[in-house]
C-alpha cells in the first residue's frame, strides 16, 4: 500500500536536505555540547517544516495530513539524533492544546511565532514521583481575581529548560481526572523558575528540565479549554504523540539496520567479510523483519487515524511493537558491529542510547499494556 504522495515527497526532500546541510554536519559537536542553536529553529520554520500538522489560519499547512508530519518526523530521525528530533519537534505536543482548546486570542498570540522558529513550545505534564498517573498529578492552581496562582513542579520537560511558551497540566479541582486543567504559562512569569538542565543516558541534544512554580501569577485568560477539562485535552494529544514515537522507534530501528547492512560487507573476521556468516545474515533477516511489520503497522493506524477512526488500542499496540523492535534491533546493531559499537564515535552506540527511552515516554510499555488489556474488555 502507498501511504505517501507526491506532495509528501516534496516536503520530505525538504526535510532531508534540512537535515543534511544544517544538522548533520553537526550533530556530534551537539550531542556534546547537550543541545543546538536556537537558530536552527528559525531555519526550520523559514522552511515550513514546523508548520505541518497545525492549522492553516496560524501560519502551519493544517492538521489533517498525518502522513506529511510522518514523512517530516522519518526524516528529522535520520539527523541520527533522537534528542535533536525530539527538542525540534517539542512544539507537535506543546501546541495542539492550545490550538484545539485555547481561546482566539490566545491562539493568535502564541501559535505563529512558534510555526516561525522564533519561540519555542513544550508540554509540562510529568511530576515527580508521578510518572505515568497522569490524573493524580499535584501541581496546583487556585483561581484568584483574574489570575490562577500555580503551585508545584514538573519533571523531564524536553525543551524545558529553554521553552518560551510551556502548556502545564495542573489541579483547579476535585481528586483525579475530573479535576485537571491546562494553562499556558510564559517564560519569565513571576513564580515561575527553570532548574537544572538533567543529564540523561540518552537523546543528549535535547534540553530537559525540571520546572517549579512557586505562587506563579498566571492570567486567566491562559487557561485552555474549560475549567477542569484538561484529561480529555492531554489523552487526544497522547493519541497523536504515541503514534509520533512508534514512527521514532521504527526510524530508529531502520537507521541501526543500514548501518549493519553496511558494516558486515566490509568488516572481515576469520578470512571472510561478516555478510557470509549464516548468524550474521539470519540476524539480520530477523531484523529487517520486524522492522517491515513495525513500520507497516504504525502507518496502517495512521491511515486508520487520519479517517477519524477512534483508535485507543491500535495506537498503543503500535507504540509497544514499535519500541520492542527497536529495542532488538539496536541491542543486535551493537552487537554485530563489536566493540566498535561500544565506541561514541560509532552511530549504532548513540541509537542504542537514545532508543532507551521511546518505551518509556508518553506513557510506558506497562501502561499501553493496561489500555489495550482495558480496550479488551479484561
Amino acid at each position: 500500500m502507498t501511504y505517501f504522495n507526491e506532495t509528501h515527497a516534496m516536503v520530505r526532500e525538504t526535510a532531508r536536505r534540512f537535515v543534511e546541510q544544517e544538522v548533520r554536519p553537526h550533530i556530534d559537536e551537539w550531542e556534546e555540547a547537550g543541545g543546538f542553536p536556537r537558530e536552527v529553529y528559525n531555519k526550520a520554520g523559514a522552511l515550513g517544516l514546523l508548520g505541518i500538522g497545525h492549522p492553516e489560519a496560524l501560519g502551519g499547512t493544517g492538521e489533517h495530513d498525518i502522513f506529511m508530519k510522518i514523512a517530516v518526523t522519518e526524516e528529522l530521525v535520520r539527523s541520527t539524533s533522537g534528542g535533536f528530533a525530539a527538542s525540534i519537534g517539542s512544539l507537535d505536543i506543546g501546541l495542539p492544546p492550545v490550538w484545539r482548546m485555547g481561546s482566539p486570542e490566545l491562539q493568535k498570540r502564541i501559535v505563529p511565532a512558534v510555526l516561525a522558529g522564533e519561540k519555542i513550545a513544550a508540554l509540562a505534564i510529568t511530576e515527580p514521583g508521578g510518572g505515568s498517573d497522569v490524573a493524580n498529578l499535584r501541581t496546583r492552581a487556585v483561581r484568584d481575581g483574574d489570575h490562577y496562582v500555580v503551585n508545584g513542579s514538573k519533571t523531564f520537560i524536553t525543551s524545558g529548560t529553554r521553552a518560551d511558551y510551556v502548556t502545564v497540566a495542573v489541579r483547579t479541582g476535585e481528586a483525579g481526572y475530573a479535576g485537571v486543567s491546562l494553562l499556558l504559562i510564559e517564560k519569565g512569569t513571576p513564580g515561575f523558575s527553570v532548574g537544572r538542565d538533567l543529564k540523561k543516558m540518552g537523546w543528549w541534544a535535547s534540553d530537559t528540565a525540571e520546572l517549579f512554580f512557586s505562587d506563579c501569577r498566571v492570567p486567566a485568560g491562559n487557561l485552555i479549554g474549560p475549567e477542569n477539562s484538561g484529561f480529555l485535552t492531554i489523552m487526544l494529544n497522547f493519541q497523536t504523540e504515541r503514534l509520533a514515537l512508534a514512527v521514532m522507534a521504527y526510524m530508529t530501528a531502520q537507521i541501526a539496520l543500514e548501518a549493519c547492512l553496511d558494516y558486515v560487507k566490509t568488516r572481515v573476521t576469520f578470512g571472510k567479510p561478516l555478510s557470509k556468516h549464516q548468524v550474521i545474515r539470519h540476524k539480520l533477516a530477523e531484523m529487517a523483519t520486524k522492522v517491515e511489520i513495525a513500520r507497516e503497522y504504525t502507518l496502517h493506524c495512521a491511515t486508520r487515524m487520519a479517517r477519524g477512526e477512534q483508535i485507543l488500542k491500535e495506537v498503543s499496540m503500535a507504540k509497544n511493537f514499535a519500541t520492542e523492535t527497536s529495542d532488538v534491533v539496536t541491542y543486535e546493531a551493537v552487537q554485530i558491529f563489536g566493540g566498535m559499537g561500544f565506541m561514541r564515535e560509532s552511530v549504532v552506540e548513540r541509537l542504542y542510547r537514545d532508543n532507551r527511552i521511546l518505551s518509556i515516554g508518553g506513557g510506558t510499555h506497562e501502561i499501553m499494556n493496561e489500555i489495550i488489556a482495558k480496550q479488551l474488555a479484561l
